[in-house]
């Protein structure tokens, strides 16, 4: 089930990223739109309340009910406060996941392909069904009413699942785990699609065995088959 409730406060859950990607063998840092500060010095503990305040109302009420003013009402803030420092509410939950967004998390490395497809496709579902799920479902249900959080977050967290897929793939290749290099993309959205799909839809269990079942069952077929060689053709 998708928590109802979300804690205060900046947290470090792996795996979900706004803001940094990982590129190569180091984390490069992404910029994201902020709104220029303006007007007096900024109260940091201040602004971080009236930014949980608008997660909050995220989660509980949807995107679209979500409204400066409730945020206001939440943070005790005035609106003026508010509206001297973010423009519209996308610019302040954009600002709101770039703080809350994860420690840097640097993809498994066991020596061994399927056991860090296999670490990786656990944090995902342990992320998911953490105090953070019911944050990431408002966020994603939020996208498809602002297309500025659309972009927001198939340009960071979604391409940064990607890159960390990439780097797992590519390891792998080095080791001779793979025959050739795999674009994961695909790897990455069925992984997804899955887990959203128990989370939201049927309620099954997000457990070992349902990691393992994505690992073994739907993860190694799909590399097997995208990255065999070419299977040569008799003209006979």
């Amino acid at each position: 089930m998708v928590p109802k409730a979300l804690s205060r406060g900046p947290r470090s859950t792996p795996g979900w990223s706004l803001g940094r990607r990982f590129e190569g063998k180091e984390w490069q840092t992404i910029s994201l739109p902020v709104a220029a500060g303006r007007g007096r010095p900024r109260d940091e503990s201040r602004e971080q309340a009236i930014l949980d305040a608008a997660l909050e109302l995220l989660v509980e009420v949807g995107y679209d009910r979500m409204s400066m003013v409730a945020v206001a009402a939440r943070a005790r803030a005035s609106k003026a406060t508010i509206y001297r420092r973010w423009s519209c509410k996308d610019e302040m939950v954009v600002e709101a996941l770039r703080r809350h967004g994860p420690a840097d998390h640097v993809p498994a490395d066991t020596g061994c392909l399927r056991d860090d497809m296999a670490a990786e496709v656990r944090l995902m579902i342990n992320t998911v069904s953490g105090p953070d799920g019911a944050l990431l479902v408002g966020v994603l249900r939020a996208a498809s009413e602002s297309p500025r959080l659309a972009a927001v977050i198939q340009a960071n967290l979604l391409q940064r699942k990607v890159e960390l897929g990439r780097c797992l793939l590519e390891r792998a290749v080095r080791r001779g785990d793979l025959l050739a290099q795999t674009e994961p993309a695909l790897l990455i959205e069925v992984i997804l699609a899955m887990i959203f799909t128990r989370l939201l839809v049927t309620g099954e269990p997000l457990d070992e065995a349902f990691a393992d079942h994505i690992v073994d069952d739907v993860v190694f077929p799909l590399l097997a088959g995208r990255s065999a060689p070419p299977t040569e053709t008799s003209n006979t």
